[in-house]
């Protein structure tokens, strides 16, 4: 998994928030991603795992950054999960390194 998750469940706000994306996004995929299926609570509100965050960050590798339809994304899921794992998870890292790098150079600037 791409980043450290260190609760058992997270409320759909939580999800929402770890993605960077809104809530209705997650509801939405949902309901179109057969594999997307968060637990619900006994008053209803949904409880993603970090299976289930891990899930909705290969949907939104495939969907985001590679810009495909969902019909195409549900395919490729079906047949090459493994390969969108491993590049959404090194996608991930990626642009997580890119965020430092800038920070590091937003500091050195702010030195001179």
């Amino acid at each position: 998994m791409s980043t450290s998750l260190s609760k058992k469940y997270y409320t759909i706000g939580e999800t929402a928030d770890i993605l960077n994306l809104p809530a209705s996004t997650l509801r939405y995929w949902e309901s179109v991603f057969p594999m997307i299926r968060p637990q619900r609570t006994s008053h209803g509100r949904r409880t993603y795992t970090p299976s289930d965050i891990e899930k909705l960050r290969m949907v939104k590798y495939l969907l985001h950054d590679r810009g495909m339809h969902i019909e195409a994304a549900r395919e490729e899921l079906k047949r090459n999960r493994d390969g969108v794992l491993k590049h959404s998870e090194a996608i991930d890292t990626l642009k997580r390194v890119r965020a430092e790098l800038v920070s590091v150079l937003d500091a050195l600037h702010a030195l001179r």
